[in-house]
C-alpha cells in the first residue's frame, strides 16, 4: 500500500531533524505520482510532475531528504552537481548524462530485484559446483570413499561454513569488458557480445576461497536464470515513470557571465538543461527514454544569486519553492539525539568494536550543539556538517588510544570531558565576541 504524505513526513523524521516545509513538499510530490498511477492513461498522460526547488545553507539537509525520499520508495535515484556540466560545443560532461546515468541505477535496481528472487536456485547450482570441485580435489589425493557418500558430506560440511576458507578452483565465464566509444557519451561497445554467436563462451580458472566461490557461482548462475531484455525494459519504465533526478548546486550556474575555470556560459548549461527538464527523448545505451515524468529536484544556497537570477524558462519549470532555516542549537541537540543515525551513536557503535563503551550525557550534548552554534555563526555556516569536525577533535584522544586488545572500558563524555577538549574552540569564539 502507498504511503499517504504525513506517513512520508514520519518516515522521514527519522532520520533528519526539522525542515518540515521541506519534507511536505516532497511528501506530497511523491503522493501526487501515486495518485497519478491511478488513472486512465488518456488523463495519466496530461499530468506531469511538479519539480522542486530547495533554498537553503549547506549541510541543513537539502541533499538527504532527497536521498532518503527515493530510498523509501525503491525508486530510480541520481544526484548530480550542476556545475559538472558544460555548455554543448565545450569538451566534459553533457546534461543528457544524468538522464543516461539513471537509466543505468535504474537498471542496476531491477536486476538486483529479479536476482534476488532467483538466488535460491542460483545457490543450489553454485553449491553443486563448488561441492564437485571439493570432490575432484579429494579424489586427486587418493581418499577411498564413495562419490555419493563423499558428496553428502561435502554438502553438509559447506552449508555449515566449515569449509569457507578451503581454496579450491572454479571455472568462471571470461566476459570481455565494454568500451566508450567517446569518453562520456554513454555510447559503448562489447566486441564479446558482438562475436558471441560466432565465438563459444570463453571460460577462465580461479583460485578462490570456498566462500568466495559460492558468491561468484551465485551471481554467475543468477544472472543465467534473469532475462535481461524483460530487465531494461522495466529499467527504463521505472526510470521514465518514477526516476528522480536532485540537481545540486543550481545557484552556481545562475546568473549570467562565466563560471570559474574554462568559459563556459552559465546561462548555456541552463539552456542545456531545460529541454530535459520539460521533457524530451535521451538516447542511452539501453534505447530512448522520456524524461517528461522524471521528477526533479534542484538545490542551491544561493548565496551570492537568487532563484530569480535562473533563466525564466527554466524557474518555470520549477514552480515549488522551499526555504530551509539554518540549524538552531536545538536542532543540534535533537540531531545528535533523535535519529536512528545520529552521529554520536555512529562513533558509539564505530568504538565498541575496539572495547570502548562510549556514552555521552546531556550536558555533553548540549555543550557540543552550543559550539556548533557558535562555529557556524563566526565562521561558514556549514550546518549539520559541522559536528563532524566536532566529533573528530572531541574524540582524537579516546580513537588513537583504543586498540580492541584491552577488556572493555566505560568511556563517559560529559560537558567537562568536552571543555577540556573544545577549550581552543570555545576560547576563540570568545575572543570573537571583542572583534568588529
Amino acid at each position: 500500500m502507498e504511503m499517504s504524505p504525513k506517513q512520508i513526513v514520519a518516515e522521514l523524521d527519522r532520520y533528519i531533524i526539522g525542515q518540515t516545509d521541506a519534507k511536505k513538499a516532497v511528501a506530497i510530490a511523491l503522493r501526487n505520482r501515486y495518485r497519478r498511477s491511478r488513472l486512465p492513461e488518456e488523463i495519466k498522460d496530461e499530468i506531469t510532475p511538479k519539480n522542486i526547488i530547495m533554498k537553503g545553507p549547506t549541510g541543513v539537509g537539502k541533499t538527504e531528504i532527497a536521498r532518503r525520499l527515493a530510498k523509501l520508495v525503491k525508486a530510480p535515484f541520481i544526484k548530480v552537481e550542476a556545475t559538472k556540466f558544460t555548455e554543448v560545443g565545450y569538451v566534459g560532461r553533457d546534461v543528457e548524462s544524468m538522464v543516461r546515468d539513471l537509466a543505468e541505477t535504474a537498471i542496476r535496481l531491477v536486476k538486483e530485484e529479479k536476482m534476488a528472487d532467483v538466488e535460491v536456485r542460483a545457490r543450489e547450482k553454485a553449491e553443486k559446483s563448488i561441492a564437485d570441485a571439493i570432490i575432484k580435489a579429494k579424489k586427486s589425493k587418493n581418499i577411498d570413499t564413495p562419490d555419493d557418500i563423499l558428496s553428502k558430506n561435502v554438502y553438509e560440511e559447506l552449508r555449515s561454513g566449515k569449509l569457507d576458507n578451503i581454496i579450491v578452483d572454479i571455472e568462471v565465464d571470461d566476459t570481455p569488458r565494454s568500451m566508450e566509444i567517446i569518453p562520456g557519451s554513454g555510447a559503448e561497445i562489447n566486441l564479446g557480445q558482438i562475436m558471441g554467436g560466432l565465438l563459444p563462451q570463453r571460460k577462465k580458472h580461479r583460485k578462490v576461497t570456498v566462500k568466495e566461490g559460492l558468491k561468484l557461482l551465485t551471481i554467475s548462475e543468477s544472472e543465467k536464470l534473469i532475462d535481461m531484455d524483460n530487465i531494461t525494459a522495466e529499467g527504463i519504465r521505472r526510470a521514465e515513470q518514477e526516476g528522480i533526478i536532485f540537481i545540486d548546486e543550481i545557484d552556481k550556474i545562475a546568473g549570467k557571465g562565466a563560471s570559474n575555470g574554462p568559459d563556459v556560459s552559465r546561462e548555456g548549461v541552463q539552456r542545456d538543461i531545460l529541454p530535459i527538464v520539460e521533457g524530451s527523448t535521451v538516447m542511452t545505451k539501453y534505447g530512448a527514454l522520456k524524461t517528461d515524468y522524471i521528477l526533479f529536484i534542484a538545490s542551491g544556497a544561493f548565496h551570492v544569486s537568487s532563484i530569480g537570477d535562473l533563466i525564466p524558462e527554466l524557474q518555470g519549470r520549477f514552480p515549488i519553492r522551499v526555504e530551509l532555516q539554518s540549524l538552531t542549537y536545538d536542532d543540534f541537540v535533537n540531531i545528535l539525539t533523535v535519529p536512528e543515525n545520529a552521529i554520536t551513536k555512529q562513533y558509539a557503535e564505530l568504538l565498541k568494536v575496539d572495547n570502548i563503551n562510549l556514552k555521552f550525557t546531556r550536558s555533553a550534548i548540549e555543550a557540543m550543539s552550543r559550539i556548533a552554534v557558535d562555529e557556524n555563526s563566526t565562521s561558514e555556516d556549514i550546518g549539520a556538517r559541522r559536528l563532524y569536525t566536532i566529533m573528530e577533535n572531541l574524540l582524537e584522544d579516546v580513537s588513537f588510544n583504543a586498540s580492541g586488545d584491552h577488556p572493555l572500558i566505560d568511556v563517559d563524555i560529559d560537558e567537562k570531558y568536552v571543555l577540556e577538549h573544545l577549550g581552543k574552540q570555545v576560547a576563540s569564539h570568545d575572543l570573537k565576541r571583542y572583534i568588529l
